[in-house]
């Protein structure tokens, strides 16, 4: 008896807590809309921001509770995921902008002739700290490949010849992760049916470039002044292109006399120099 009566008293208390805890459930559980994880099972999964809200589950989120009724907002996952989302959401799916990142260096500073011997943490975050990095030009890329980390699909590698990050446009989804991680902020995104980039971002000018860039945009105008559009124009020492004007027609990339404007076609991962 010594023994039974605290068991029994011990079990009487456990089902009085079981009760209070189904009965507390039922009451005063919060109802989660089934919709939501349907939705977040469709996303891929980045949780890049590119949606505009937190993540993947505040996109879902968002969705359900109305504070959008957009299903086409998810980059990454292109026009398959909008209309799966349309189906379950019972909302129109439009079309989806496919984006791509690209690199806007040339490399084309010899990777072997440095400022310094940078010995501290391999990230760019930290080389860039020292006097804006270890590259003459500090428009560069550094190299050290804190883009290639966080990029979701291993869309990105560091060259080897010339020690600068490089996307392949058929694994790249948009993202806009490496982006964001690049203390250089000379990663861009743009539409994947552009074909025209400037793979250069140095503001300085011209002789400055010329000092420790083979490649680098001197701002000469050659190509704002030969554009039958009038979608390049130099700012800041930079030629700068408006993808609304921009038609590809090329005629920028055949008269810069340095190469720095390159032809590209990142639908089918071509890319012409």
């Amino acid at each position: 008896m010594e023994i039974l009566i605290p068991i029994l008293v011990l079990g009487i208390i456990a089902v009085i807590c079981g009760a209070l805890l189904t009965v507390s459930s039922i009451f005063f559980g919060v109802k989660e809309d089934e919709r939501q994880a349907a939705v977040r099972d469709c996303l891929p999964g980045a949780n890049c921001g590119a949606c505009g809200f937190s993540g993947c589950d505040g996109y879902a989120k968002a969705l359900c509770d109305g504070t959008t009724d957009n299903p086409s907002l998810c980059v990454p996952g292109g026009d398959g995921v909008a209309c799966e989302i349309g189906g379950i959401m019972g909302l129109s799916a439009g079309d989806v902008v496919e984006r791509v990142a690209y690199v806007g260096c040339n490399g084309s500073c010899a990777p072997e002739e440095r400022k310094y011997k940078y010995e501290g943490i391999s990230s760019c975050v930290a080389a860039n700290q020292s006097y804006s990095g270890d590259r003459f030009c500090t428009f560069a890329c550094l190299g050290y490949g804190d883009c290639m980390k966080v990029c979701p699909r291993d869309a990105i590698s560091i060259n080897s010849e010339k020690q600068i990050a490089e996307i392949d446009p058929r694994k790249c989804i948009g993202c806009g992760l490496c982006v964001k991680t690049c203390p250089n902020n000379i990663i861009h995104l743009i539409n994947d049916t552009s074909r025209v980039v400037v793979k250069c971002s140095n503001h300085d000018k011209g002789a400055q470039v010329r000092k420790v860039c083979l490649n680098g945009c001197i701002g000469c105008g050659k190509c704002e002044k030969s554009c039958p559009s009038g979608a390049i124009k130099v700012e800041n020492n930079l030629a700068v292109i408006d993808y609304d004007k921009c038609t590809g027609c090329g005629i920028c990339h055949d008269v810069c006399p340095v190469k720095c404007v390159h032809l590209c076609n990142f639908i089918c991962g071509a890319h012409f120099e």
